[in-house]
C-alpha cells in the first residue's frame, strides 16, 4: 500500500505521525512525505544549538539537510512541493503575509502542484491537517486547503494532464489531543515528577479539539520518531517538552498515534487500528462520482461515503 503525508514545513513530519510512518515502512508499505515549503522563515527554536552567522545566512540549505536526515531515519521518500515559507505573523494588528509566500499563493498554482504528486505516487491513504491547520499557522491552514482540493482534482478525469487517481482515505492528524495531554500530565504527577503540560492545558482552546477515529499502535517506533525530531536541530530542543515524558511511561500509558478520518471511499469502522483498513489494492484507482465533487472535504466522514 502507499501512504502520502502532506506537511507544511520540514520538522512537521517528525512531530505529527512520524512513528506511524516508520511502522508502515517497516511493514513493507511505501510512504512518501510532501513538504509544501522550505521552512525558510522558521525561527531557530533550539536554545542549545550553536548559532553562527553562517547557519543563519544559509537557513534554507540547513533545513533541507535536516529534512533529508529525518526522512532517512524514518525510511520515507521525500518531495519538496517548492513553495516559500510564509512565517508566523506576530503583532497587533497582524502584519500582511509576505508576498509570494505559500499562504498567499492562488489555488490555481498550489493545487495542481500537489495533485500532480498524488497522480504520480497514487497513494491509497493521505495524511494532512484539519481545516484549522492543527494550530493556526497560515501555512498549516493552507496545507489543509490545498490538500483537500488536490485530492478532488487528482480524482477528476480531465482536470489535469495524466491519469486520474482517487485517494481512498484521507485522515487529519490528532497528535496533541486534550485526552493525550491530560493522560501524560496525570501520569507524570503520579510519579512525583514535574509536568510541563499543565500550563498548556490551561491555555488550550476547546475549539481546536478533534475526535480521533483511528489509533495506531506505534510504541516500537518511538526511537525512530525521536531521532527524526532531533534531526531538525534548528527547530527541536533535545531536552524540550517533546522528550520530557520517559519512554517507558509513554509505552505504558499512550502507545498510539491518533488520526481523524475525514473522507473514505471504502467502508470503515468507528475506531480503526490501521489506516489501510478496508483499502482496495487497485492500481487503476478507485473512482467514485463523490470523489470528483467540488468543495472541501467534510470534517467528519460517513463510513462508506
Amino acid at each position: 500500500m502507499r501512504l502520502l503525508a502532506v506537511h507544511a514545513h520540514p520538522d512537521d513530519e517528525a512531530s505529527k505521525g512520524a512513528a506511524t510512518m516508520a511502522r508502515y515502512v517497516a511493514e513493507g508499505h511505501q510512504v512518501r512525505v510532501v513538504t509544501c515549503t522550505g521552512g525558510e522563515r522558521g525561527d531557530i527554536l533550539n536554545p542549545r544549538l550553536a548559532v553562527t552567522p553562517e547557519l543563519v545566512a544559509d537557513m534554507p540549505a540547513v533545513r533541507r539537510a535536516e529534512m533529508a536526515e529525518a526522512a532517512a531515519i524514518l525510511g520515507v521518500e521525500h518531495v519538496w512541493l517548492g513553495f516559500v515559507d510564509s512565517g508566523l505573523p506576530e503583532g497587533d494588528p497582524l502584519p500582511p503575509l509576505p508576498e509570494g509566500s505559500f499562504a498567499v499563493q492562488p489555488f490555481e498554482v498550489t493545487v495542481p502542484a500537489l495533485a500532480d504528486q498524488i497522480r504520480a505516487f497514487r497513494p491509497h491513504v493521505l495524511l494532512t491537517y484539519n481545516e484549522r491547520g492543527g494550530y493556526p499557522h497560515p501555512d498549516h491552514i493552507m496545507t489543509h486547503e490545498v490538500s483537500v482540493r488536490a485530492v478532488r482534482a487528482a480524482a477528476t478525469p480531465g482536470a489535469l494532464p495524466g491519469e486520474p487517481w482517487a485517494v481512498q482515505k484521507v485522515y487529519y492528524d490528532v497528535s496533541f489531543s486534550r485526552a493525550r495531554l491530560e493522560t501524560v500530565h496525570a501520569a507524570l504527577i503520579a510519579r512525583g515528577e514535574e509536568s510541563p503540560y499543565e500550563a498548556w492545558l490551561e491555555r488550550r482552546d476547546p475549539a481546536f479539539e478533534r475526535t480521533a477515529t483511528a489509533r495506531i499502535h506505534v510504541a516500537d517506533y518511538f526511537e525512530q520518531r525521536d531521532a527524526a525530531l532531533r534531526a531538525h536541530a534548528t527547530q527541536i530542543d533535545p531536552e524540550g517538552f517533546f522528550f520530557h515524558l520517559p519512554r517507558d511511561l509513554e509505552r505504558e500509558i499512550w502507545p498510539v498515534e491518533e488520526f481523524e478520518l475525514a473522507r473514505s471511499l471504502v467502508p470503515t469502522a468507528p475506531l480503526e487500528d490501521d489506516l489501510f483498513a478496508g483499502v482496495v489494492d487497485d492500481d487503476a484507482g478507485v473512482l467514485d462520482e463523490d470523489a470528483a465533487g467540488d468543495g472541501p472535504l467534510s470534517g467528519h466522514a460517513t463510513p462508506g461515503a
